[in-house]
């Protein structure tokens, strides 16, 4: 596929022999611990791209951090490692809380690229504050939609918002994104 959007079920749990025994070799960049299908998601989605294909998918916060920190090896944080490694995150987006229906937890979208406009650079955008509180759920009006676009579309640094770090900055925060 040229472009993947995904919301998967959040951390989700399939035993280690579903990404041990794939036909489709899809797993290549870690398998994920039983406990999170996260980054299994992000591989499969990953492997159905085209060259030069772009995915955005959406998960818990818990993705892009869990492991990091720890000693010895953690099966989320080397499967980031091996993404960040490889040059294909792009962008980090976390969004505000209570805005999905099955969760209060904020969420983030991860977009990975295989042709990266800013080469050894993730954009980090921080959109926790862009809603509108609504009972029961918070919701993106069209202005806050246009003001993440806009931040991710021109690689802009704005104070507070987004910052865009270079891979060894990621490198020394032990991947965490």
């Amino acid at each position: 596929f040229d472009l993947v959007t995904a919301n998967p079920m959040w951390n989700q749990t399939f035993p280690p022999e579903t990404y041990e025994h794939d036909a489709y070799d899809r797993f290549t960049r870690g398998i994920p611990p039983s406990s999170s299908a996260d980054w299994g998601w992000i591989q499969h989605m990953f492997a159905s791209l085209k060259e030069g294909g772009r995915m955005a998918v959406v998960l818990d916060t818990g993705a892009v951090s869990r492991g990091s920190g720890n000693q010895g090896s953690n099966r989320e944080r080397d499967a980031r490692k091996a993404f960040v490694e490889a040059d294909l995150i792009e962008c980090v987006i976390l969004l505000p809380e209570n805005l999905f229906v099955n969760a209060t937890a904020s969420g983030t979208i991860t977009i990975i690229n295989k042709r990266k406009r800013h080469t050894g650079e993730i954009l980090l955008i921080n959109a926790s504050k862009l809603c509108a509180k609504g009972r029961p759920k918070n919701y993106l009006e069209e202005a806050h939609i246009d003001r993440i676009h806009a931040l991710y579309r021109d690689w802009e640094q704005a104070e507070q918002v987004s910052v865009v770090v270079g891979s060894e900055e990621v490198v020394r925060n032990d991947y965490n994104l």
